[in-house]
């Protein structure tokens, strides 16, 4: 899986640019605050068809435009692609595959693959079940195209369960559409379930084995999957789970209603990681939760590569000044297959990487 190009127009800081990557590693560097993450976000962008630094696409858009697109062409499975995102700040993104518009936002999904490494990341043990989730759903959508348009379904469902609890105080009648609501959660909830318990699973074999390397076998990483409290086995058949997802919904009604709020379902899901036996979280050390947090990204895109045959897109994101000397030769050992794009201050480290291609951004400008 190769990126050949990119263009941009109004992104971010950058007005029109155009990039021509090479095959292996590709360096992206300059001064703080002059595109190198923008023009990441832009490629992580066509994988997740969202910004990672934000939840609004508008925000992508330059200071005082109105449209922004971003463009990319790459080769992935022995064939040839374009995908283009056009966003607006008065309406909803548009995605174009091939010339050729696309319906949904799903319907992009798992095109072009990436693993994402930001700084923000090795954080990924101490933040919160909502960051954790994400990451889970962020690689699945991708390994996965229809499971983007399941939890883009169940994500709809959500939002109006929501409203009608958040409404039913002044409006009643609404809650007789509550039970509907959370049977077809429950249906499509099951299905999330499902291929997370599976993910995370394969997830955890290979994570273990990156965290025994870079810890030289002193510490035993595990990962663990928490859904719903009613849910006994998350591997078993879907009408099942269903069937426990519903009964669970119906016992939490009333608190629902007098929260207002959605306590029920895989959107309050978990990816549990402890080391030696205790929860990483609480009792991991600084040094530690970046060890699980590398090991969690090396492992994410080693399963992109066992079940696609290609290595995906590796953007790090200024990710190798935040760890020190050991763990950055652990993580430039492990990159030398696949394409890369690397961003960081000095130029000084494509001695180290081999680099290829060498972009040096100014001010949303290749210089």
């Amino acid at each position: 899986m190769v990126l050949r190009t990119l263009k941009l127009h109004n992104f971010r800081n950058y007005g029109d640019a155009a990039f021509t990557f090479g095959e292996g590693v590709n360096l992206v560097c300059g001064r703080n605050a002059q595109g190198k993450t923008n023009l990441l976000e832009a490629v992580s962008a066509l994988s997740t068809m969202r910004l990672f630094r934000t939840g609004q696409k508008k925000d992508g858009l330059r200071f005082g435009e109105d449209a922004a697109a971003v463009e990319g062409a790459f080769s992935a499975q022995g064939r040839d692609f374009t995908l283009e995102l056009r966003l607006f700040r008065r309406k909803s993104m548009e995605i174009y595959r091939n010339g050729v518009r696309l319906r949904r936002q799903s319907d992009a999904a798992g095109l072009l693959q990436s693993v994402l490494f930001c700084p923000d990341d090795l954080y990924l043990v101490r933040e919160g079940a909502a960051v954790r989730r994400r990451f889970l759903d962020t690689a699945l959508c991708q390994l996965r195209p229809r499971y983007a348009q399941i939890l883009e379904e169940y994500n709809r469902l959500l939002e109006h369960k929501t409203r009608i609890l958040r409404d039913s105080e002044e409006k009643p009648a609404l809650l007789d559409l509550l039970d509907d609501f959370s049977l077809r959660m429950a249906q499509f909830g099951a299905q999330l379930i499902r291929r997370r318990a599976h993910f995370v699973r394969a997830l955890a074999g290979k994570a273990r084995d990156i965290h025994g390397e870079i810890a030289g076998g002193r510490e035993a990483l595990s990962l663990s999957y928490r859904t719903v409290s009613g849910v006994g086995d998350p591997f078993a058949p879907a009408p099942e789970l269903a069937a426990q997802l519903y009964a669970h919904a119906l016992a939490h009604r009333v608190a629902e209603v007098s929260a207002r709020s959605c306590l029920s379902g895989p959107h309050k899901d978990d990816l549990v990681l402890e080391i030696d036996g205790r929860p990483a979280a609480a009792y991991g050390s600084q040094g530690q939760v970046r060890t699980c947090a590398l090991a969690l990204k090396l492992a994410e895109r080693d399963l992109f590569f066992d079940d696609t045959g290609e290595y995906p897109l590796l953007l790090l994101d200024d990710v190798l000044s935040e760890l020190d000397r050991g763990r950055q030769d652990f993580v430039l050992n492990r990159i030398r297959g696949g394409q890369v794009l690397i961003t960081c201050c000095e130029e000084e480290l494509a001695a180290k990487v081999g680099s290829g291609a060498v972009f040096r951004i100014e001010g949303g400008r290749v210089v």
